[in-house]
This record gives C-alpha cells, sequence and structure tokens, in this order.
C-alpha cells in the first residue's frame, strides 16, 4: 500500500469526518499551548524577524490548524508590542499535509479566520500570507533557512510506510492476526517498527535542519510509551482492541482471514529514550524539552468513551482500511470497537501517553 496516496483523515465536515472527530487532539494541543507559545515567543526575541516564516506539518483538515496559527501570531504580537517595536512582522504560513489532504476545507474558512483577526485588532488585520504545501514530511518541503518555527500535531507518530520488514520473502506477513505489536507478535515485528522510525525521525530532523534557520524552533505533539515495553495499556492497547474488532469480523463470516494478515498499520509510538537518540545521533539540534502527559477524558460527555474513540480512529483510519478491505465493513467495524473500547474500561482504565518536544536549531 502506497501511504502517501492513500493515507488522508476524512474529510468534509460529515458526522465522520477529521473535522467533527478531532477534539482529542485539540485538547493536547490546548493542554500545551503555553509550551507552544512561550516557545515562538522566545524564538522571536532572539531573532525579532520582520518576516517570520511558520510550518504546521500534519496540519489535516479541521478546524485545529487555523486556531494554532492564530495562538501563534497573538503570541508574537504581544512580543513584538512588549519590544515596542515599530510593527509586528509578517507571517509566512505553511501548511502541509499529505496531497490528498482535503486542503479545501482549510482554505473554505480562512475568509473567516481574517475576519477574526481584524476585529480583535480593530478592523486592522496582521500581514499574514498563508499557503498549502503537499507532500510527506519525510523528505524537504520548503528552501533553505526560510523557516523559523516548525508546529506539528500528533502527525510524528505516522510512519512514511508500513515496515517492509512485516512481510517474508514471498510477501507473507510475520505478524498474522494484528495489526500493530501485540503480545503474541515476534520479535521481529517490534524490531522492524523501531527501524522504520529510526528512519523516518533521521530524515525528518535532517530536513528540517536544511529547513530552519539557525536558532529556529520546532515544538512536535506526537503518540508515545512510557517505557522499552512496545505492549503497553496505552496507545499500542487501541490496536489491540482494532485487531480484536476484525477478528470479531472474521469469526462472523464477515470478512477473510487472508485480507486481516496483509493489513499492518504505518504507526509507532516511540519511547522517550528512542527519541532522545536519534536527535542526538542527527546532531543538528538541541533538546529544549521533552515532557510526557495523558488526556483526561470528560466525564461529563453524554457519550461513552467508546463511541468517542471509534469515531476519532474512524476519521484517521478510514482512509486506510476502506482502501484494504473495502468501505463496506466500517460500520460494522468501528460499532465492535467502540463497545470492546467501554468494555476494557470498565475493567481498567487505557491510557495513551502524549509527548511534547521542543527543539532548537544549533
Amino acid at each position: 500500500m502506497d501511504v502517501e496516496k492513500v493515507f488522508h483523515m476524512t474529510g468534509g465536515d460529515g458526522v465522520t469526518s477529521y473535522a467533527k472527530n478531532s477534539s482529542f487532539q485539540k485538547k493536547a494541543s490546548d493542554m500545551v499551548k503555553h509550551i507552544t507559545t512561550e516557545t515562538i515567543q522566545e524564538l522571536f526575541v532572539s531573532t525579532t524577524p520582520k518576516s517570520i516564516g511558520i510550518a504546521d506539518l500534519g496540519c489535516s483538515s479541521g478546524p485545529n490548524t487555523l486556531t494554532i496559527i492564530k495562538d501563534i501570531v497573538r503570541a508574537v504580537e504581544r512580543t513584538s508590542s512588549t519590544l515596542m517595536l515599530h510593527q509586528p512582522p509578517e507571517f509566512r504560513v505553511y501548511l502541509n499535509d499529505l496531497p490528498t489532504n482535503d486542503f479545501n476545507s482549510i482554505f473554505k474558512t480562512l475568509p473567516e479566520f481574517y475576519r477574526e483577526l481584524r476585529k480583535e485588532k480593530s478592523g486592522v488585520c496582521p500581514s499574514i500570507f498563508i499557503g498549502g504545501y503537499a507532500g510527506s514530511f519525510y523528505g524537504r518541503l520548503f528552501p533553505n533557512n526560510c523557516l523559523h518555527f516548525v508546529y506539528s500535531s500528533y502527525s510524528l507518530h505516522w510512519l512514511s510506510r508500513v515496515p517492509p520488514a512485516l512481510y517474508d520473502e514471498q510477501g507473507r506477513s510475520i505478524n498474522k492476526g494484528h495489526v500493530y505489536i501485540s503480545e503474541c507478535s515476534p520479535p521481529q515485528v517490534s524490531q522492524a517498527y523501531y527501524k522504520q522510525f529510526q528512519e523516518d525521525f533521521m530524515l525528518f530532523l535532517g530536513s528540517r535542519s536544511e529547513e530552519l534557520i539557525v536558532g529556529g524552533r520546532m515544538v512536535l505533539i506526537l503518540l508515545g510509551r512510557g517505557g522499552p515495553d512496545h505492549v503497553d495499556r496505552g496507545n499500542s492497547f487501541f490496536w489491540e482492541l482494532l485487531s480484536r474488532s476484525f477478528a470479531n469480523l472474521i469469526s462472523k463470516g464477515e470478512l477473510e482471514v487472508e485480507k486481516l494478515d496483509t493489513y499492518d498499520v504505518h504507526f509507532y509510538a516511540p519511547s522517550k529514550n528512542e527519541i532522545e537518540d536519534e536527535v542526538r545521533k542527527e546532531g543538528s539540534f538541541e533538546l529544549d524539552r521533552l515532557e510526557m502527559f495523558e488526556i483526561e477524558r470528560d466525564e461529563k460527555d453524554e457519550e461513552s468513551y467508546g463511541a468517542a474513540v471509534a469515531r476519532t480512529v474512524r476519521a484517521i483510519q478510514e482512509s486506510m482500511i476502506s482502501d484494504h478491505f473495502g468501505p463496506r465493513i466500517l460500520d460494522n467495524l468501528f460499532e465492535i470497537y467502540g463497545r470492546m473500547v467501554d468494555e476494557e474500561m470498565a475493567k481498567e482504565e487505557i491510557k495513551p501517553l502524549t509527548f511534547v518536544i521542543v527543539l532548537r536549531k544549533v
């Protein structure tokens, strides 16, 4: 499967769209907003550029992208005012995602975005130039030294491809019955995923090193794990429940077992040590900050936690699952998945971990 041609969040603003099912990602972004704004302010004080280049890598198609851009613009303008500069800088904003992303849904909201900014500034809108840049961030996207700040939220745990080492010379899976690393997986499975993460993250860092100015910053938010074990009751367990949901459909005769045996996700939740190792080996960045946190679930939500998780995972995985299995299984699959999440949560909490990382180019 060619990830770059198939993978995208579900576009539009329908019931199963990413725009309507990205509240978890919004909560994470909000929880570390102070880190994002502090970082861009520190950068601006140290460089005071007249034109500041900002990239959102893996921007997707929901409202979250322009919300964080607005926060960044406000933070820079506050700092500019504090420094009593003659005028705030202009903003060059590069929105990046894979070519299959629904960029149009973002562009349609730009007039309202500009109206809100003008309203806050008594009719004067900051000089902001926003464009879409389609392509994989596992490689070069922008000219040399054109960026000051890079932001990426819930994107870097997605690998550039399904690790090829998951299949033997005959093309048969070595991880049958599972879509990710599980307790039943042979050691070669976790090794294959880790190797792919190393290759991708090294390429990501090297590419951004060329594009960022010296002293430029990156704020990266991604899913991870708390220790050396790849299997935990966190991010890996959600994939285990998806494997069980597929197995349930197979038991009902709604899916062929061979189809599941040839499906694996292009995902990896790294540990703190693994991230630090790659940053050190690549050598272009200093690690200014690395924090781990959990997103608390809202007990006031009227719907079940499982249903909310199922819609979120569907909005992310629908393109890949539909391409491989066909769209007819989607409703049943995620109904089963949501129910399984609720059943497991009733037994014991599932706690997915998230990292926020601040890197500075040296």
